[in-house]
C-alpha cells in the first residue's frame, strides 16, 4: 500500500488506475460534468476515518488468526428512497440478533459488518436489457441510473454520485447515533430473538441454544461479569468498491501516517468481475490501507488467488485482506480445498470468509430470480467443514439481507415457495434474505457450530 508525504495529494497519487482497464464502469455521457462531480467529491469531508479503518484491520486481524468471526450483511443493492432511521434500524436489529447467537455458538468475538451506507452499485452480467423489443441500458444502482424502465432514466447521470455520498452520510449518521444510543446491550438483543423464537415453527429446535444464552447470562450477571465487547456495539459499514470515479475522489492521507484511506467506507471489496490482476480496482485497492476483501468465485484458481495476495497484501499483514468465497453449494467443496490449502502453505494470513448467495441464484417459474433456503445453508455447513477438515479456520458469512419481510427467497422456517414471490419482491437487483430466514440461517449455523446436528 502506498504512503506520502501530507502535502502530496491522495486523489493525484492513487489515479494510477487511470489508464488500466476498468470493468463495470459506466459510460458517462457528459465527461465535463462527472470532471465537475469527482472534483467536488475530492473536497468533501471524509465519511469514515482512518483510526476506525485501523480498528476493523485490528478486527479482522483476530478472524484470520482463529480468534474471531465475521458477520458481514444487508442489501444487494442500497436506493435511496430507502435511506430512512426505519430502514437502518431494523438491519442493524437483524445483524445484532444474529451476532448474539453466533457469538454464544462459537465461544468467540463476532465482529459486525455491513453492506450499508454506500452500496448503491452493482455489477451486471450484461450491459443491456431488452423488453417489449425496447433495449436500453441495464440498472447498474442508484449512484449510476435509474430503476424505471424508460430511456431517460437509464442514463448514467455522475450527479448521483453525489447523492450517494449524501445518502451514505446520512446513513452512516444514523449508525452511529443508533449504535452510540446503547439500545443493543446483549440482554436486549436476546429479547429480540426469544420473540422471534416464540412465532418460529422451529421454535422447538432453536430452543436449546436461546436456554444456552439464557444460562450464559444468568452467569455474567451473578458473577458481576459486563459482555464489554457486544454491549458497545462496534459496527462498521462497507460496500463494493465498484465506481473508480467515487472511491479516489474519496481518498484521503493521514498526516500522522503518511497512509492512505477509501474514505467511502470502512472495509471496501472488489467484486468478481472486477479483480483483474492487471486492472484499474486492483491497482487502485492496491495502494490504500483499508482493510479489502476480494470476491472468489469457482473459476479463481490458487496460481490468482497467491497473486492478488501479493498485488493486494505483499506485506502479509493479518486482517488487510479477506477471501470471500461465492463457490455455489455444488461446487465449494470441490474448489474450496485446494484455494485453502495453497494459500494456507504459501504463508498468508487471509481471512475466509463464506458468500453462500451469488452462487446459488436460480429463476423461478414466475421469471424472479430467487435463491432456495437450503442451498445458501448447505454453502454454509459445506465452507465449515472443509475448514474443520484441513484445520483451518472458517472465518464467517457475507449475507444479503433484509430486516423486512420481504419474500424474495424461498424456504426458511416459514417455509415460503415460489407463489409468495409476489407479495412483497422489493429487491432492485438480487433476492435477499428477510429477517425470518436471516435469523434461521443464525440458529442452524449455531447448531452446528456449537456441536449439534443442524438442518
Amino acid at each position: 500500500m502506498e504512503t506520502l508525504k501530507p502535502e502530496t495529494p491522495a486523489f493525484e497519487l492513487v489515479n494510477t488506475w487511470a489508464g488500466l482497464p476498468a470493468a463495470q464502469q459506466p459510460a458517462y455521457p457528459d465527461p465535463a460534468a462527472l470532471h465537475r462531480v469527482t472534483r467536488e467529491l475530492a473536497t468533501a469531508p471524509p465519511l469514515v476515518f482512518s483510526g476506525e479503518c485501523d480498528r476493523l484491520k485490528d478486527r479482522l486481524a483476530a478472524v484470520a488468526r482463529g480468534e474471531a468471526l465475521l458477520l458481514q450483511g444487508g442489501d444487494c443493492a442500497e436506493t435511496f428512497d430507502r435511506v430512512s432511521a426505519e430502514t437502518v434500524h431494523s438491519k442493524l436489529n437483524t445483524l445484532m440478533q444474529m451476532s448474539a447467537v453466533l457469538t454464544y455458538a462459537a465461544a468467540m468475538p463476532v465482529v459486525k459488518v455491513g453492506r450499508i451506507a454506500g452500496q448503491y452499485a452493482k455489477p451486471r452480467s450484461q450491459p443491456t436489457e431488452t423488453r417489449d423489443g425496447l433495449t436500453l441500458p441495464t440498472y447498474r444502482g442508484d449512484a449510476v441510473n435509474g430503476l424505471a424502465f424508460t430511456s431517460e432514466a437509464r442514463v448514467p447521470d455522475p450527479e448521483r454520485l453525489l447523492r450517494m455520498y449524501q445518502a451514505s452520510s446520512n446513513t452512516l449518521n444514523l449508525v452511529r447515533a443508533f449504535t452510540a444510543g446503547g439500545y443493543a446491550a446483549l440482554s436486549q438483543v436476546h429479547e429480540w430473538n426469544r420473540d422471534f423464537i416464540a412465532g418460529s415453527p422451529l421454535r422447538e429446535q432453536y430452543g436449546a441454544i436461546a436456554d444456552g444464552i439464557d444460562r450464559a447470562l444468568k452467569f455474567m450477571h451473578a458473577t458481576g461479569a459486563s459482555p464489554r465487547a457486544f454491549d458497545d456495539s462496534e459496527f462498521y459499514v462497507s460496500h463494493e468498491g465498484l465506481l473508480l470515479d467515487y472511491e479516489a475522489p474519496l481518498t484521503r492521507h493521514d498526516p500522522d501516517t503518511g497512509r492512505v484511506y477509501a474514505t467511502s467506507g470502512h472495509m471496501l471489496w472488489i467484486g468478481e468481475r472486477t479483480r483483474d490482476l492487471d486492472g484499474a480496482h486492483v491497482e487502485y485497492f492496491s495502494r490504500v490501507a483499508n482493510p479489502i476483501g476480494v470476491k472468489l468465485g469457482p473459476t479463481t484458481t490458487p496460481d490468482t488467488a497467491l497473486r492478488l495476495i501479493d498485488r493486494l497484501d505483499p506485506d502479509r499483514e493479518p486482517g488487510r485482506l479477506t477471501f470471500v468465497v461465492r463457490l455455489g453449494v455444488g461446487r465449494v467443496r470441490e474448489v474450496l480445498p485446494e484455494l485453502v490449502e495453497k494459500v494456507t502453505a504459501s504463508g498468508a494470513r487471509v481471512a475466509w470468509v463464506c458468500d453462500p448467495m451469488h452462487g446459488n441464484t436460480v429463476g423461478a417459474p414466475s421469471g424472479h430470480k430467487t435463491r432456495h433456503f437450503d442451498d445458501i445453508l448447505g454453502e454454509v455447513r459445506a465452507f465449515f467443514e472443509v475448514h474443520g477438515a484441513l484445520g483451518t479456520h472458517a472465518g464467517g458469512i457475507h449475507v444479503e439481507l433484509t430486516g423486512d419481510d420481504v419474500t424474495e427467497c424461498v424456504g426458511g422456517g416459514h417455509d415460503l415457495g415460489f407463489p409468495d414471490l409476489f407479495a412483497r419482491y422489493e429487491s432492485a437487483c438480487d433476492p435477499r434474505l428477510n429477517r425470518s430466514q436471516s435469523l434461521d440461517l443464525a440458529f442452524l449455523v449455531a447448531e452446528f457450530l456449537h456441536g449439534g446436528e443442524g438442518a
